[in-house]
């Protein structure tokens, strides 16, 4: 691979991804739904409201015996919320009744408590009321078979809300994409591991995992694989084995000795080249036993901003996430870049609305890519901006 344009890699790993659209659906409970793709249109199995209520605490009453003002009506009963259907009203009559519970036959009104006062066991009426006042009619919020929600929706809980309240236990979303993180690299040992010399901590596969979950998509594998391409077929194919659509690896892609990467793939097939880009100028993406993998170098600035600009756009789509805020903003201060290399620095946002760097272009200033909130996209062709100036940003 040629040194490639930002856009045109971008479009290269967009076309791998394409087939992780047509995946199997799969039915959640409501209460594991939270987040998730409707797979199509949920239609409501039911009416809501299910049954003629009350929208107020009052009293039920016929619109007709209210022309005469002001009236009073003797209370015959009682309705409480969850009561079963109750007998007619009586024409004359009134009946106490409660929000949400079922508004009898003959009573087309009720109401409101604070607009009545009682008088021996009977309810004195000042104002009048229409037919209608105050009652929920079955079907006036959604009628059966009426799309309740649409295909492509990621489920809040308002959604999760109108699913319950038509009495539907489960709903059927998209199968979250499945993906498996594989950091290389023999000098690589978990977090947490006394540092001998020589050795690190495996930043990458913690960072590209949490990455990934940000995105929408279940993590079902995260592998330290060293130097050895025999060992990362064999970590490969124990993903492939937990389920994973996609691969994703840092390090090993350079034109070094150790390139466990470079070394297994590109005899299957492997694309390995550099994209116009400082930090993250290595890529590489290939299909191993028909998984899309891509493949990002190993410091972890590069990998982090590899995998924003280039898998996180296309995950986040799947999971009906809105995509990463890309804007014009001014610089907060003056800005040099190096020559020749489309820069993507990291930056921060102020309390003004304009952005500063907080780290050099170093591709291992982990720290300052921990300070950053944004990355200010910077052309080959400039090599300095005054304050002031507007430059691209990407939030991470």
């Amino acid at each position: 691979m040629h040194r490639i344009a930002v856009e045109d890699y971008a479009a290269i790993i967009r076309e791998l991804l394409e087939p992780l659209r047509n995946r199997l659906d799969e039915p959640v409970p409501l209460a594991l739904a939270a987040g998730r793709v409707t797979a199509g249109e949920v239609l409501s199995p039911i009416d809501l409201p299910i049954f003629r209520n009350s929208q107020m605490d009052g009293y039920a009453v016929r619109a007709a015996d209210l022309r005469e003002l002001p009236v009073l009506l003797p209370v015959v009963g009682e309705i409480a919320a969850g009561a079963r259907a109750p007998d007619a009203l009586p024409a004359g009559s009134a009946v106490a009744i409660m929000t949400g519970a079922p508004v009898p036959r003959g009573a087309d009104a009720v109401v409101p408590i604070e607009d009545t006062r009682m008088i021996d066991g009977s309810v004195e009426i000042a104002r009048g009321r229409e037919a209608g006042e105050f009652v929920r009619e079955p079907g006036s919020d959604i009628s059966a078979g009426a799309v309740l929600l649409p295909a492509g929706l990621r489920l809040a809980s308002r959604h999760l809300a109108a699913l319950a309240a038509a009495n539907l236990i489960d709903v059927a979303v998209r199968s979250r994409v499945r993906v498996a993180v594989v950091s290389t690299g023999n000098e690589l040992v978990p977090p947490g591991t006394p540092l001998d010399s020589g050795r690190l901590p495996d930043a990458n596969g913690i960072a590209l995992a949490a990455a990934t979950s940000a995105a929408g998509a279940d993590v079902v594998d995260v592998q330290l694989a060293g130097d050895d391409p025999a060992r990362l077929r064999a970590v490969f194919d124990r993903a492939i084995a937990s389920g994973a659509e996609l691969i994703l690896t840092s390090g090993g892609i350079s034109m070094g000795a150790h390139e466990p990467v470079r070394q297994l793939l590109e005899p299957l097939g492997a694309t390995v080249g550099t994209v116009d880009m400082q930090p993250g100028g290595p890529q590489a993406y290939a299909r191993y036993r028909g998984i899309p993998v891509v493949c990002f170098p190993g410091n972890p600035v590069s990998s982090q901003l590899s995998f924003a600009l280039f898998v996180a756009p296309v995950l986040r789509e799947l999971a009906a996430q809105t995509p990463a805020v890309r804007t014009t903003r001014p610089l907060a201060g003056p800005l040099r870049s190096v020559a020749g290399r489309r820069q993507f620095l990291r930056g921060r946002l102020t309390g003004d609305g304009s952005v500063e760097t907080v780290a050099g272009p170093g591709s291992h200033l982990v720290a300052g890519l921990a300070a950053a909130d944004l990355l200010i996209d910077v052309p080959a062709e400039v090599t300095a901006l005054p304050q002031g100036a507007a430059v691209d940003t990407v939030d991470l």
